[in-house]
């Protein structure tokens, strides 16, 4: 059966006389509501992974990408010539929107989860780093060694190529999961309804036997196994996609002190694709119980 406007329209606001055609299932319809609700509230979870995974990629592409360091590691009494050195020829280096040194508390502070608070760099031979920041049109990295190498000795630059890749391609790999853990959730959820509707329909193998016989047609009956299964599923998923949603409420905000682990949660108009969870529940169910409605009809035939 297609899922057309028609077919919403029979199930949403069909023949409900035609209900009584499917006698109540009991424990088992609570049981196809339940199961809903939890693949809903899981896909919650997955699809907010995944949409996370795939803004951290493009947060890490985008500062990544437009930023590199140089270390300036020399004797302790060339290395103030060497960062001067190495800041004027980035001055002159196409590619570099800004450059400048760090101070020795912003370098203590970046020690800091390490060594402690109280680490004196004068103890230790930290290098002295620069951070670059490029403009669109980029640094030619190879070129930039080059010059440093000639003139600054004790200089390194870093382009964070090395770092960047491994990273965005973990978060991408992590948003590849969350989708597909979102098309396993669907797929339990047509396997469920599968079982669910061919176990009520060899239930009633004896009333639909008798419906035939007073004229009922295969579309009528089938369509009011479509129509209480596809209700439920949708109903099932509406409560767990709710649920999720709250649970979406309590935990931390984004920030860039905590990381990946705070920014969990939807962002701006994101909040808007839950709310496709249940209408893919009704959607699949429909064609589970349809497919199998179909079958079970011709096996009764």
């Amino acid at each position: 059966m297609i899922l057309d406007i028609a077919s919403l329209r029979a199930v949403f606001l069909g023949d409900r006389q035609a209900d009584r055609v499917v006698p109540p299932s009991g424990f088992t319809a609570q049981l196809t509501v339940f199961a809903a609700a939890v693949m809903a509230f899981l896909a919650v979870f997955a699809m907010a992974l995944s949409l996370a995974a795939g803004r951290l990629a493009d947060r890490w592409g985008e500062e990544l990408a437009r930023s590199a360091t140089i270390r300036i590691v020399a004797p302790l009494d060339q290395r103030a010539v060497q960062t001067e050195a190495a800041l004027r020829i980035l001055e002159t280096t196409r590619g570099v929107a800004s450059a400048r040194a760090l101070s020795d508390e912003e370098q203590q502070e970046l020690l800091a989860p390490w060594f402690g608070s109280e680490l004196a760099l004068d103890t230790l031979p930290v290098p002295r780093l620069i951070e670059v920041i490029e403009n669109s049109d980029g640094v030619d990295a190879a070129g930039l060694r080059l010059r440093l190498a000639a003139e600054v000795p004790g200089a390194v630059l870093d382009d964070h190529s090395r770092w960047r890749a491994p990273l965005i391609q973990a978060a991408t790999r992590l948003r590849i999961l969350g989708w597909a853990s979102i098309l396993l959730i669907a797929a339990a959820v047509a396997a469920m309804i599968t079982l669910a509707a061919n176990a009520a329909l060899a239930a009633n193998a004896q009333v639909i036997r008798v419906l035939r016989l007073v004229g009922a047609t295969d579309g009528y009956i089938g369509q009011a196994f479509i129509r209480r299964f596809t209700l439920r599923a949708f109903s099932g998923a509406a409560v767990g996609t709710a649920l999720g949603l709250i649970a979406m409420l309590f935990l931390p905000d984004a920030s860039d002190a905590g990381g990946f682990l705070t920014g969990l949660g939807f962002q701006g108009w994101h909040w808007l694709w839950p709310l496709l969870i249940p209408l893919l529940a009704g959607a699949v169910a429909f064609a589970a119980t349809g497919a199998a409605a179909r079958r079970t009809l011709r096996e009764l035939s």
